[in-house]
């Protein structure tokens, strides 16, 4: 089933339970994924159905940290609610161990000694990862490998 199929199924649903935030957040994402499919004139492949719930994903997360130095608990609450909601239809992320191993293995394939290298690891590890890690997550932990 298309992620388009998952979430119109998935609408239906939360209007039926009468869920109006879960309702309010998969209308959103099927809306970002048709707008992406209009902008690249194709059905989305499953990795460019990725990038656009990492980015919604992204967008929430980043919301939910102004709310938190906003001290804005009602806004908190909504936000994570919808990061839950986004989460569902993301593919399994990584942990950071995990995110560990992989950074290690393209420094070693790179040959990446210092941090001069950093463009070089951060290029090749991205399609790696791509929608199953923090971009954060991934550049902090590069930036450490390297200074180590």
């Amino acid at each position: 089933m298309s992620l388009l199929d998952q979430l119109t199924k998935d609408m239906v649903s939360a209007m039926k339970a009468k869920d109006k935030v879960t309702l309010s957040v998969v209308r959103m994402l099927k809306a970002a994924v048709q707008n992406e499919q209009i902008a690249v004139g194709h059905d989305l492949t499953s990795d460019e159905e990725n990038t656009v719930l990492a980015r919604e994903y992204k967008q929430r997360k980043e919301a939910l940290e102004e709310f938190t130095t906003a001290g804005r608990q009602d806004l908190i609450d909504q936000t994570n609610h919808e990061l839950a909601v986004v989460a569902k239809y993301m593919p399994k992320q990584m942990s950071e161990e995990e995110v560990q191993r992989v950074v290690k293995e393209t420094i070693a394939e790179v040959g990446a000694e210092s941090m001069k290298d950093f463009g070089k690891v951060m290029g090749a590890i991205m399609p790696k990862v791509k929608g199953q890690a923090d971009g954060k997550l991934v550049n902090q932990t590069v930036k450490d490998a390297l200074q180590g």
